[in-house]
């Protein structure tokens, strides 16, 4: 196992240096930068030039790299221009609001997808399955501002239960944080525990017709231990793969909740470093959540040999 995750830890590398050169390229291609923001409305040409020339965007593509690249090695992910303060310091501070969201998002998600996948595929070919299915494509379906919109609308404007936007840290509040939280994350998982709906149900029609499920059923076991010991179990290894994926979809819609809802989180950050031009912290914003995406499927992979020791043993 512990071969296993090296090896895993090493893949990464290739990874987030292919993503790193990416978001630099990208942030290159894109016209303008940060000199006509500091600038202001009154600035010259000259003025322009010499903000430039102080902050060094006027050297050379690959020189720029090198610099950033040769900090990156230190543990450095840059200085933000408009913040006045290093890259890391603010992509960190807002990390946990992120998390949160991502984190919270994903345990509803996949909750509500697994059991709504089970009750489809226990009743398989009824009303219950056809209702559980129309439930899931509705989830799919959905844009995940729009829903958030009309749930800000009926449970925050109309029915004034809880707050249409901003964030309570957990360690403050721990009610607030949830009374906060809950919106966004339910705006965010809708969308995808269609998918875990769907994967649980059809995983679990083809497990509860092996032999095996049969025994268990033949030797008199509670139809609950059949289902929730033996079935799902074995059912897990196509339903954690989607969790996994769908980890960092999370990850990336949690920049449009962050904007709807208010939420001082990093994907609320890069979007307003992309509209001010504030390169640095796209880049380093983008490569600290492609860190996060990456250790999550690492976990992933360590989940198989749990759910599935056939699995643990060929590693």
């Amino acid at each position: 196992m512990i071969r296993f995750l090296l090896a895993r830890l090493l893949s990464a590398v290739p990874v987030l240096f292919v993503v790193s050169v990416v978001t630099f390229g990208l942030m290159w291609l894109v016209p303008g930068d940060i000199s006509a923001e500091l600038g202001g409305t009154d600035a010259t040409a000259a003025d322009l030039e010499a903000i430039r020339q102080r902050l060094g965007l006027d050297r050379p593509l690959w020189e720029r790299a090198l610099a950033w690249y040769g900090a990156l090695l230190q543990g450095d992910l840059g200085y933000s221009y408009l913040l006045n303060r290093p890259v890391a310091e603010a992509v960190f501070e807002r990390l946990p609001v992120t998390l949160s969201l991502a984190g919270l998002s994903l345990l509803l998600a996949t909750v509500m997808g697994v059991l709504l996948g089970i009750l489809a595929a226990v009743r398989h070919n009824t009303w219950v399955d056809r209702g559980a299915t129309v439930v899931a494509l509705i989830g799919l379906s959905t844009p995940d501002f729009w829903f958030g919109i009309v749930l800000i609308i009926l449970f925050g404007v109309w029915l004034g239960w809880l707050p249409t936007g901003g964030f309570v840290p957990l360690s403050e509040d721990p009610v607030g944080w949830a009374r906060s939280m809950v919106l966004p994350a339910f705006t965010l998982a809708l969308t995808q525990m269609g998918v875990i709906a769907r994967m649980t149900r059809s995983s679990m029609l083809d497990v509860l017709g092996q032999d095996y499920v049969r025994t268990a059923r033949a030797k008199g076991m509670r139809r609950g231990t059949v289902i929730f010991r033996h079935a799902l179990r074995n059912a897990m290894i196509p339903i954690v793969t989607v969790v996994g994926v769908i980890t960092g979809v999370l990850l990336s819609g949690a920049v449009v909740i962050e904007q709807v809802y208010s939420l001082p989180g990093v994907g609320r950050l890069i979007i307003g470093a992309i509209q001010r031009r504030d390169f640095p912290v796209v880049q380093g914003g983008l490569l600290v959540t492609a860190c996060v995406f990456v250790f999550v499927n690492i976990v992933v992979d360590l989940l198989y040999g749990w759910f599935d020791p056939r699995v643990r043993d060929a590693r």
